[in-house]
């Protein structure tokens, strides 16, 4: 079953999270958040954003977010996102499930562009956003150094949406939420 995350789901957030910080240039945090940090990362994200969550037998195996691209005002339609998958639970297509849900939650909110940052080499994840339709937009050289080695990023982006002249704002998610609270928890 696919949700909206709510801080109750921080430590499992968090567990899934840790190991990717500790042993991996897959992000480049290098300290493992906290849960009490992890609490503040979703409280705060889900004031606009969505960030779901993969369950299975009450249990979290993995989770997907959308962050704001950039601050500034022109960037409002534009999101980056990120997957995360419990180590045990990957390759059984968890991450397009979310993926999937995440990028119809956007479209309902009125999101144009989704745009996912991979640090290289991470095929894995390369794969994923491809599958998607994600399409290559840039790379950033030796853009990070963790683990004794520099890493370039690759950026990625999706169209969700064509877009259209005088766009409204995106309807944040807890608006959303309010209205289509059936729609999202079914996706």
């Amino acid at each position: 079953m696919i949700r909206l995350a709510t801080v109750d789901d921080a430590a499992s957030i968090q567990a899934i999270y840790a190991p990717f910080c500790l042993s991996s240039p897959i992000t480049f945090e290098t300290e493992a958040p906290t849960i009490e940090q992890m609490q503040q990362r979703i409280t705060k994200l889900l004031l606009q954003y969505p960030w779901l969550v993969y369950c299975s037998d009450n249990q979290v195996l993995g989770y997907a977010y959308a962050a704001p691209h950039h601050e500034r005002v022109a960037y409002q339609w534009s999101v980056n996102v990120s997957v995360y998958i419990h180590e045990r639970a990957r390759r059984m297509g968890i991450g397009k499930s979310l993926y999937t849900t995440l990028f119809d939650v956007l479209k309902l909110q009125g999101y144009y562009n989704a745009y996912a940052g991979v640090t290289q080499p991470n095929i894995p994840s390369m794969r994923l956003h491809e599958s998607l339709g994600f399409q290559h937009v840039g790379t950033y050289k030796n853009a990070g150094y963790k683990c004794d080695e520099w890493h370039d990023v690759t950026w990625l982006g999706l169209i969700l949406l064509p877009t259209a002249p005088d766009p409204k704002p995106p309807t944040s998610i807890k608006l959303l939420q309010n209205t289509n609270l059936q729609r999202i928890q079914r996706m």
